[in-house]
């Protein structure tokens, strides 16, 4: 597996890592944990080293599934979680946005205590918490690198001016947000400004939740627990309209010699050098066709075909619902 550098900080990682929180919740019925921990092994053993996680994800479930798995590699690997929400420990429901320093404070101990570590690699703001200035929470996070609890500041959902004044008080080190062929946003102004900050970015969804693969149509059923069933984008009106993006990518993959997966995140490795997406899978199969994108080259006219292509798809309905829209910070 090829390497990339996440940011000025010097935080190197595999160039696709592995998004965890399929294996304990969002997409239905997660896989046992012994499934689970042998995928997350597995993809250690091909090379990934960038795992993603966070206290959320489960809840809990997620951040103890992963220090169980990596607890024998653990000096090999990067995990990353994240904090920013307000859980209650007890049933596990959030109560909106927390992102107190205070919080920050105890999140982190209870992250480290359920990742078996005595370090958090990267420690992202899961979302921009309104109430409470970047600058504090940028504060709160320096103050755990200095005392070697954290590694690294990261972002996620930031807008320009919060990345601003976060990395003015301890550098940001990667920023997490939606990015892939059916999101294109943050081309218009985010990319630029990482480049200009030295940040790294870390692409969640690459696969479009899962759309890009090919294998969802307007007729896929979901399991009653996965979030799609939610999502604007995910109605069978808009899988329908969308599935012309899905034959597009199809053919350019027939091409290829490659699957849509493997072109969707291939795309992505090619727009800059410090960008690392992180697929999510909870099937073996599908994790080794995600890491041998790496491996797949697209020439600069592949990448102006693929452009030029693409202009004449539109992709219908929204990525999240109005109050999780909300908490995208612009």
């Amino acid at each position: 597996m090829q390497k990339r550098m996440l940011g000025n900080g010097g935080l190197e990682v595999s160039a696709i890592g592995l998004g965890c929180m399929g294996l304990s919740s969002g997409y239905g019925q997660a896989p046992g944990r012994p499934e689970a921990i042998a995928l997350i092994r597995s993809a250690v053993e091909r090379g990934v080293t960038l795992f993603d996680t966070a206290e959320v994800y489960g809840p809990f479930l997620n951040e103890e599934l992963l220090g169980e798995a990596l607890a024998p590699v653990r000096d090999e690997v990067v995990i990353a979680t994240k904090f920013g929400f307000d859980i209650d420990p007890r049933t596990g429901l959030q109560r909106g946005l927390n992102s107190r320093p205070d919080h920050i404070r105890q999140v982190a101990e209870a992250s480290l205590g359920r990742l078996k570590t005595g370090v958090i690699d990267l420690f992202y703001q899961h979302r921009v918490d309104p109430d409470v200035p970047i600058e504090d929470v940028a504060g709160a996070v320096k103050d755990l690198i200095r005392q070697g609890k954290v590694r690294h500041f990261g972002l996620s959902e930031a807008g320009e001016r919060t990345i601003r004044r976060a990395h003015a008080v301890q550098p940001v080190t990667a920023l997490q947000s939606e990015y892939s062929l059916w999101w294109r946003e943050p081309e218009e102004n985010l990319l630029a400004v990482l480049a200009e900050l030295g940040i790294g970015f870390v692409p969640f969804s690459p696969l479009g939740r899962g759309f890009l693969t090919g294998t969802i149509d307007e007729n896929t059923i979901f399991d009653s627990r996965d979030f799609r069933n939610n999502v604007p984008r995910f109605t069978p009106q808009a899988r329908k309209a969308n599935h012309a993006l899905v034959e597009l990518l199809g053919r350019i993959a027939a091409r290829k010699h490659a699957t849509p997966a493997q072109i969707a995140i291939a795309w992505l490795l090619a727009q800059r050098p410090w960008i690392v997406p992180i697929p999510g899978t909870t099937k073996p199969s599908r994790l080794a066709e995600n890491l041998d994108a790496a491996a797949l080259a697209l020439s600069a006219d592949d990448l102006l075909d693929i452009d030029a292509a693409l202009g004449g798809v539109s992709v219908h309905g929204d990525r999240y619902l109005p109050h999780l829209a909300a908490m995208v910070d612009r």
